[in-house]
Formats: structure tokens, sequence, C-alpha cells
């Protein structure tokens, strides 16, 4: 091999390196960004489950997965996966739960008001708790309050055990919450009328 042969090698392994490099280099900066996105939030699988289909060659066996995500802070959603691989069934459930994000009004760590949930047979009762009670609430509807961030609240479930009616009617429930400004606009008085003394006060505390 000629020396220009020589030098015209070296500089292609040179940029093939280079450009090996810039992959890795890209590949972990998308890893690292979706283990920062993973830390923001609060994950809870509630259940996984084995499920098997008939068919004409015999049995597909698979995994669910019934997933709730959350940001701590007022921010929650649930997804279902479902996948040939648990941990591919609680990514999916993961991702899906994600994109059912929404909002859930609160004051002072506590819902706004009691609220009753419902979904098939499912049926969660949910009341304010005072600050200290914690979340005084069993079964499947205790990750979902968790991820929300609720911090003191009182939750029964009335209704079926199943943990996807009571995830879903915990849900509903949420979803049925307002805000106390609401409230008042619709009734036409101040918030101070229609929410509890203790809760301002401990809204006030925070914001101080």
């Amino acid at each position: 091999m000629s020396d220009r042969e020589q030098r015209v090698g070296g500089r292609s392994a040179d940029n093939k390196d280079r450009n090996n490099g810039r992959k890795n280099d890209r590949r972990n900066d998308r890893r690292n960004q979706q283990d920062a996105e993973r830390d923001k939030y609060i994950e809870r699988v509630v259940t996984i489950n084995r499920v098997s289909k008939t068919v004409k060659g015999g049995r597909n066996m698979s995994f669910t997965a019934l997933v709730v995500v959350g940001d701590g802070q007022g921010m929650v959603g649930i997804g279902y996966g479902k996948a040939k691989e648990v941990p591919a069934a609680i990514q999916k459930g993961s991702e899906e739960a994600r994109k059912n994000f929404f909002r859930v009004p609160m004051i002072a760590g506590t819902i706004t008001h009691p609220v009753e949930g419902r979904d098939a047979a499912g049926i969660v009762m949910m009341k304010p708790a005072a600050p200290g009670t914690g979340v005084i609430a069993g079964g499947a509807a205790r990750p979902v309050l968790e991820c929300a961030g609720v911090q003191d609240i009182l939750a029964k479930s009335l209704g079926s055990d199943n943990a996807l009616n009571v995830v879903r009617a915990t849900v509903d429930g949420l979803k049925q919450l307002v805000r106390p400004e609401e409230v008042a606009a619709r009734r036409g008085k101040t918030v101070e009328e229609v929410t509890p003394a203790r809760m301002l006060r401990k809204r006030a505390g925070q914001e101080a």
C-alpha cells in the first residue's frame, strides 16, 4: 500500500470514529433526557395481570399493567399497557398515563370539597381532611392520590374491589373537583364564604 493510500485510509478511519462518537453522544443525550424526564414524575404500578388468548395454534400469553403517573403537585394520569413482557407492558402503561394527565384542584394539600367518583361497579367516596391527617385510603385509590400530590384526604371504596374500576372511579371523582374561586363565582359569593377557614389559613401560610 502506498503512502497516499495509507493517509486516505487513516483519514477515513478518523472520520468514521468521529461520526460514531457523535452518534454515541446524541444517543447518550437522549437517554439522559429521558431519565431526567422520568425522574420528574412519581410512577406507581397498581396491578400486573397475565392474560391468554386462545388461537388456532394454541395460546398467546401476554401481560397487562395498570400504571399511575403524577408530578406530586396536582398533575396525574393513568395508563393501561399490554405486551408480551412485563417491562414493556409497564412502559406502555406509563406512556399512556402521561398522555392522560389532568390537573387536580387542591387547597392546602387536600381536595376542595367532598366528591364521589364512579366507574362501572367501582364507587369511591372522597372527603377533604385536616392538615396532618395523611392519605387515609386503601387499595388502588391510594396510588392515584399520592401521585397527584394529595397530602390529606379521607377516601373509601364503596363498590367493586376490581383495581381498574377503583382507579377509574378515583379519577372520575378527582375530575369532578372545582376550585373555590369557581364555586364562589357560580354562587355569587366570595371565596371566604365557600371555603373552610382552616383551609384558607393553611393556604395563606404556604403562600407567605
